[in-house]
């Protein structure tokens, strides 16, 4: 089936049929922009919903039970679904609209070219047609003119009252005249042969090929349209898999809602810790023998001596909180009324306020679980601290050690007021620890314990700097201050303070290393705040022999990447693609501890030069 062919005569409707299909192409882009638009519109609402919904600071405590965390992985597979719905806009933006707006300028172009080209055929069939119209009728003129000419000439020659002048003029007009009828006959015969071959060329050949490239159009822009439909079919299913696992993940979060453990959690969260009161005694009146105003007191005190010791413990711990306020206030009041000692009340307004204060630092006005509950919170909290700043002042140390060992790399002395700082961090948070762990003792029933023993309790396997002491304002800390962490409590074995000179000593307290951090130097940490003594540094008081440091387990392995020279004490030498054992992670101080396997040699290399590889 050709247009050419079956359609030879219906250029008009083609032509109005091509450009309807080009608008329709033209529809289709405006729908699937309008649709990115929406896609585009539809993700930015959801982010924006699931901003707005966002828990607040205020309400993290809140977002602790199950249904409020299922919410919050909810809303942030929400926000992932947004990202997908980005995704389709950006990838139908990419591909089929700009490809549906190309193809919309390219057809609408070639229509153009294809029917100028019909147009001027047609222009050329009309004109010949023309010409052969304008030949047929001098044609028709001339024979009409020959035919009077002939009928002239008969008569003439009929009359013989002509002379023989007249008739021979009229002979050569008819003669005139026929050979001009002749002439025009043979031009109409010429354009109208002309014309004839020109119909059959527009007709059968011209046009149905200006017809064929009309077809061949049409076609391509529906096959392009099918495309379009597809490929935007297949951008949709592209996300299915991702959206369909932020589905699964609302359905995981919703999973994971139990009631029955929100419930434990509200009594852990809720539960004061006082004991029911008991039941009210009963009064016998009739005992007693006194005035109404004896018989009064004497209910009074038996009601006071049969109330519950719970009840009375209760309103002992709420004393500090909302009930000595407004008594206090009160107090307050009267005083202000009855007197005018303005120092009276201002001592009144200073009790209150320390009372407040002191209530604020050990959760006095709290229950006692809950009281419980916030003083381990708060010295696991100062308990990391005391770890970061112990973890800063062994690096420090062992950048001084550097330093000393190799002068080129930087001044030991520029590190001494950041060593200072830590040491006054650590001092004051090894008293907050001991503060905080006196007061959780006594919020857990324990006997009574001084600072002294609260300290060496319980911060003694995570600070070893409270074992520090006071001296003539100095600071000194014995080896186990310069451990990098808790868990380097053994690589560090402490000497007898009165060994012999050869006493085995293992290279980790060794000066100038990049473990010990000390290098040989005898100098204070610094000539304005607390100083460590070296001596006491690299020895340790405690009656006892010495044992040898058990090795490290390795963590891993790890590979040479560079070759590196040992130039201090402490530190390795490795050759590069040399294989070690990775005995202890990098602190923070560029230093990594490795271990030949059978040399059973330990040393420290820099981080960057090697590859670690963890043990699973």
């Amino acid at each position: 089936m050709s247009w050419g062919t079956e359609l030879w005569d219906q250029y008009d409707s083609l032509s109005i049929h091509s450009q309807k299909g080009i608008d329709f192409l033209e529809k289709v882009g405006h729908f699937m922009k309008d649709r990115c638009a929406i896609e585009t519109e539809y993700a930015g609402k959801l982010r924006r919903l699931v901003k707005n919904y966002q828990p607040k600071k205020k309400e993290e405590d809140d977002y602790q039970f199950t249904p409020c965390k299922a919410f919050r992985v909810m809303m942030n597979e929400i926000n992932d679904l947004a990202g997908q719905h980005e995704v389709v806009a950006e990838n139908l933006g990419a591909s089929v609209i700009r490809d549906l707006t190309l193809l919309t300028k390219e057809l609408k172009e070639e229509r153009k070219k294809h029917l100028n080209e019909g147009s001027k055929l047609s222009q050329t069939l009309q004109a010949q047609e023309i010409v052969l119209e304008r030949s047929h009728r001098n044609y028709e003129k001339a024979f009409r003119e020959a035919e009077r000419a002939i009928d002239n000439y008969q008569r003439a020659e009929a009359d013989l009252n002509l002379s023989r002048a007249d008739v021979e003029k009229q002979r050569i007009n008819m003669t005139s005249k026929s050979q001009q009828c002749e002439e025009t006959k043979i031009e109409y015969a010429n354009q109208l042969q002309k014309t004839n071959d020109l119909r059959r060329s527009h007709y059968n050949l011209l046009l149905p090929e200006v017809f064929r490239q009309l077809q061949e159009l049409d076609e391509k822009r529906i096959k392009n349209i099918k495309n379009f439909i597809h490929n935007s079919a297949e951008i949709e299913r592209n996300v299915f898999p991702i959206i369909s696992k932020c589905i699964d993940g609302i359905v995981r979060a919703g999973d994971l809602i139990n009631e029955k453990e929100d419930t434990l959690m509200v009594i852990e969260r809720y539960k004061s810790g006082f004991v029911p009161p008991g039941d009210h005694p009963f009064e016998d009146l009739s005992k007693s023998g006194g005035s109404g105003n004896g018989i009064g007191g004497d209910s009074i005190d038996g009601h006071r001596g049969g109330s519950d010791p719970s009840l009375h413990h209760q309103q002992h711990h709420t004393v500090k909180g909302t009930m000595s306020g407004g008594k206090l206030k009160k107090r307050v009041g009267i005083f202000g009324i009855f007197s005018s000692n303005k120092k009276l009340i201002e001592a009144c307004h200073s009790v209150k306020n320390n009372m407040s204060m002191d209530a604020k630092e050990d959760y006095g006005d709290l229950p006692p679980n809950q009281r419980r509950k916030r003083l381990e919170a708060k010295l696991q909290e100062l308990k990391k601290q005391v770890n970061q700043e112990q973890a800063a002042m062994d690096g420090l140390m062992k950048m001084k050690g550097v330093y000393e060992a190799n002068t080129a790399l930087g001044d030991p002395m520029t590190v001494e007021g950041q060593l200072n700082e830590c040491c006054n961090k650590l001092e004051k948070l090894h008293a907050e620890v001991a503060r905080y762990s006196n007061w959780l003792e006594s919020a857990q029933g324990g006997a009574g314990v001084g600072n002294g023993a609260g300290a060496s309790n319980n911060t003694g396997a995570i600070a070893p700097y409270s074992h520090s002491k006071l001296n003539g304002g100095g600071v000194h800390s014995n080896e186990e201050s310069l451990s990098r962490s808790e868990s380097d409590s053994s690589v560090s074995a402490p000497a007898h303070k009165n060994s012999a000179p050869n006493t085995p000593q293992p290279n980790h307290g060794s000066g100038g290393s990049p473990e010990s951090g000390l290098g040989t130097s005898h100098n204070s940490l610094g000539a304005g705040g607390p100083t460590v003594a070296v001596s006491e540094i690299e020895t340790s008081e405690f009656d006892g022999e010495f044992y040898p440091e058990e090795p490290l387990q390795p963590l891993g392995t790890c590979k040479a990447l560079y070759p590196f020279e040992a130039t201090s004490e402490g530190s390795m030498g490795m050759q590069e693609g040399e294989e070690l054992l990775l005995v202890e992670l990098d602190q923070g101080d560029g230093w990594t501890r490795v271990r030949r396997a059978h040399l059973a040699q330990e040393g420290f290399v820099p981080t960057t030069y090697i590859q670690c590889t963890l043990y699973s």
